[in-house]
């Protein structure tokens, strides 16, 4: 079983805790850091969120600049990751202070690239235009772009039907020279689970969602082993 670590450096929205339903447990001081959370009994997924320093979880976080790049130096060095296979690095949308502090703070370490996250319709594509010209003047290797929220996964027949556009993702992929590494519908019981902090693969192991989810996984991996 890999090793991975997840930082979740969306600071203003950190949902990561939630969504692998482990509530919010205090954070630890070891000598050599503070103590990731770990989500199963063998410690093979780490996590470190903001959402475990706040008091309470309706706290806004009004922070400028420096203050957060300041936090996110802390979350990759002062944290106790151990020997890790992968350390997935969840950010918000666009190309801000969150993004340039996590690439200062891994200089020192491969930056193996970035996967980007689009939904079908122009508005989104123009935003992810944006980061993959960031992606390009910061030297950062653009693993692939997912489309997400692509058809709409009907819970009694299972047909998918498309809310909004279709193909934005793999259009955009193919414009930029990058890798499309799928299609991700939007299903309501990925939802529910993402909702309750359940392990959709577990739970629908048939779905077709899972299938996309898989194969996305596993194109990924690929990339990483051959980086």
């Amino acid at each position: 079983v890999a090793a991975v670590g997840i930082l979740d450096v969306d600071l203003c929205g950190p949902s990561i805790p939630r969504m692998l339903s482990v509530g919010r447990p205090d954070v630890h001081q070891c000598d050599s850091g503070w103590v990731p959370v770990y989500t199963d009994a063998q410690k093979s997924l780490a996590l470190m969120s903001i959402g475990f320093l706040l008091e309470d979880p309706d706290e806004a976080i009004v922070w400028r600049g420096p203050k957060k790049t300041a936090l996110i130096g802390q979350f990759v060095s002062d944290v106790a990751w151990g020997e890790l296979d992968v350390l997935l690095v969840d950010t918000p949308p666009g190309t801000s202070d969150e993004h340039l502090a996590v690439l200062e703070n891994l200089k020192k370490h491969r930056v193996d690239g970035a996967v980007l996250v689009t939904t079908p319709q122009a508005v989104s594509t123009g935003d992810v235009r944006r980061e993959i010209t960031f992606c390009n003047k910061t030297g950062v290797r653009i693993l692939g772009i997912i489309e997400n929220m692509s058809g709409f996964v009907c819970p009694h027949c299972s047909e998918c039907s498309n809310i909004f556009s279709k193909g934005g993702g793999e259009e955009l992929a193919k414009l930029t020279g990058s890798v499309f590494l799928g299609s991700v519908p939007l299903d309501p019981l990925l939802s529910a689970s993402v909702e309750e902090g359940k392990d959709f693969t577990q739970l629908f192991p048939n779905s077709a969602t899972f299938s996309v989810i898989s194969k996305i996984s596993q194109t990924l991996l690929n990339s990483l082993q051959t980086a």
